[in-house]
């Protein structure tokens, strides 16, 4: 070593010649990862509700796979709560309102759940007026682990009163808020429905809000 220079001893020359592949081979690794994170690629193991899904995901992906040709995307649609960790899912779409703490979640969209009938059932059954005259009614609800199902529900405005508990029954129980909606498009009775499922039936006036001013809580966990 000089003021102006600086050269390497034979050792030290000796090691650098050495350790040259490996940091050559470190190099080549973290450009190929850059090029892998340029554009979205590999396979997407993705699970989400089966009325969403069928809505909402599935018309979109179409032009989603053509915008990223080499990604591959394996779709499961279920209402049942899958495990992530254990069933090897990479995303999860579910509609509830509190996400477990052991997953990282973000908020795709604002849903809400509705209670929704046909004109016809309500002529014949006349319509609730308060969420304890639900006891009177035919219920489709999301079969539970419980043996006598409820249904919860807060008033919009406070002047209506407070949060109450409905035990309900109805002749139909299904996993599937399309099968419930159907059910109650053929006047069988009251649905519990997200809104997804229920708002082009609405929008055409084929089903109706059943209590508009209340809005069911803890309706869905999945």
């Amino acid at each position: 070593r000089t003021t102006r220079s600086v050269r390497l001893t034979e050792a030290g020359q000796r090691l650098a010649d050495q350790a040259r592949p490996a940091f050559d081979q470190i190099a080549q690794s973290v450009a190929q990862v850059r090029d892998l994170a340029g554009a979205p690629r590999g396979l997407i193991r993705l699970t989400a509700p089966v009325a969403l899904a069928r809505q909402q995901l599935v018309p979109r992906l179409a032009e989603f796979l053509r915008h990223h040709p080499e990604v591959r995307i394996e779709l499961n649609l279920s209402d049942r709560l899958s495990s992530l960790a254990t069933e090897g899912f990479d995303l999860a779409i579910r509609h509830t309102a509190h996400p477990p703490d052991t997953h990282v979640a973000w908020t795709l969209c604002a849903t809400r759940s509705v209670l929704v009938a046909s004109r016809a059932y309500l002529r014949r059954h006349g319509t609730p007026k308060h969420p304890s005259d639900l006891v009177d009614h035919n219920c489709l609800h999301y079969p539970r682990s419980q043996d006598n199902p409820a249904w919860t529900l807060e008033p919009r405005e406070a002047r209506l009163g407070e949060r109450v508990t409905v035990q309900v029954r109805g002749s139909l129980a299904a996993n599937n808020s399309e099968a419930l909606r159907d059910a109650a498009l053929d006047g069988l009775g009251i649905a519990l429905l997200p809104d997804f499922s229920a708002q082009a039936a609405l929008k055409a006036g084929k089903l109706v809000e059943v209590l508009p001013g209340w809005t069911p809580v803890g309706s869905f966990a999945d």
